[in-house]
């Protein structure tokens, strides 16, 4: 190798000021802009086209090489965004509500005595018990009641959304008959979470985990067979378990707004899934099992990095009519190539007509006649 080869490749260490922070970077001078800012989509969220980056006061060309670009060792640059054009918008964490105390005055404040505690208790655990139905959202919690657990196999449902709790103990293996757990919006870490006791529950239909902090499902989730619902939007996750494949009666999967980088094969054994959102991550690309979802109506898939999709989504999803590709680099030329994109086409303009049709029917006069012709 010559000597003007080896300077060429030589990486030379540059900074890219971005949203109030400096983010070293190490690349090849002879590298284009247009590399550099593939390189900074993973560390900035924003796509490559969302990225206009300066350096010296001149906005850089994709086409030209840093070093004709003159950005050499030690260059600071800076990023601007295009609004709208991020991928991946990380975590959504709505902290729990604070309901502020009333004091009155001593003399007008009467504190519950101890034997109508204990009577307001036995009323609240009859009523879940009798209706199944364990109700504690926005409660200012910060761990669930020991009461729960005396319900059993009585309960249902428990929504403990909007608190504070930092502990799903193994107790909660005692609801042995639950369908539905919601713990949105608690700021849960993958820590706090007993999965031993959460994966015995064999009658859960719906899990809903969005808004806390989890940044990793473990394989422990492929025991929950009965799942029909799986809703993790707005953590942390970078990937999805591949024990993910043993929930075969899954038909909702909503894990938009995370970090997940890729999705793995066995995802295809999922081919109940009607509507799956991955919006807002960080992938570039899709396993080619997604064309097993044979139920598939609905999937999201924006603000990603995309730049095609499984070759055999169009052609073996036959009942996908909603596509939502808006801030990816998947064009309309790259969607016309592949096979069965009219059938496709033509599914998702008649359930857009039905729609605009709904609305206008919806907002005039009804007429008894109108279907008479």
């Amino acid at each position: 190798m010559s000597k003007d080869d080896g300077e060429s490749s030589a990486d030379i260490n540059i900074t890219v000021k971005f949203s109030g922070r400096s983010i070293p970077i190490s690349i090849p001078k002879d590298s284009t802009i247009k590399q550099l800012k593939s390189h900074l989509q993973p560390l900035t969220n924003v796509l490559p086209r969302g990225q206009k980056l300066i350096f010296k006061g001149k906005l850089l060309v994709d086409a030209m090489t840093l070093k004709e670009s003159e950005v050499m060792n030690g260059a600071k640059l800076m990023l601007m965004a295009s609004q709208g054009l991020h991928q991946g918008g990380g975590p959504i964490l709505k902290e729990a509500q604070t309901r502020p105390i009333s004091r009155g005055k001593e003399t007008e404040y009467k504190r519950p005595d101890a034997r109508t505690e204990i009577v307001m208790e036995k009323d609240r655990l009859q009523r879940w018990k009798t209706t199944g139905v364990i109700a504690l959202a926005d409660c200012n919690l910060k761990a669930i009641p020991n009461e729960v657990w005396d319900c059993g196999s009585s309960a249902r449902v428990l929504d403990v959304n909007n608190n504070s709790i930092q502990d799903v103990p193994n107790k909660i293996s005692c609801l042995n008959s639950i369908q539905k757990l919601f713990l949105d919006g608690n700021g849960i870490s993958d820590e706090a979470i007993r999965w031993e006791g959460l994966a015995s529950l064999k009658y859960l239909t719906v899990l809903s985990f969005t808004r806390n902090q989890l940044m990793n499902l473990p394989s422990a989730l492929g025991s929950l067979t009965s799942l029909r619902q799986l809703h993790v939007a707005n953590n942390k996750l970078t990937s999805l378990p591949n024990e993910i494949g043993m929930l075969t009666r899954l038909e909702v999967l909503k894990a938009n707004n995370n970090r997940i980088t890729t999705v793995p094969e066995c995802i295809g054994e999922c081919s109940s899934l009607i509507e799956v959102d991955l919006s807002a991550n960080l992938l570039s690309e899709l396993p080619d099992t997604l064309g097993n979802f044979h139920n598939l109506k609905a999937l999201h898939l924006s603000n990603n990095g995309l730049k095609s999709l499984p070759c055999t989504l169009f052609k073996h999803c036959l009942q996908l009519a909603t596509l939502d590709l808006h801030n990816t680099e998947i064009t309309m030329d790259v969607l016309r190539q592949f096979e069965g994109w009219e059938e496709f086409d033509e599914r998702r303009r008649s359930k857009h007509q039905k729609q605009l049709d709904f609305r206008v029917v919806s907002s005039a006069q009804f007429d008894e006649g109108a279907d008479k012709n």
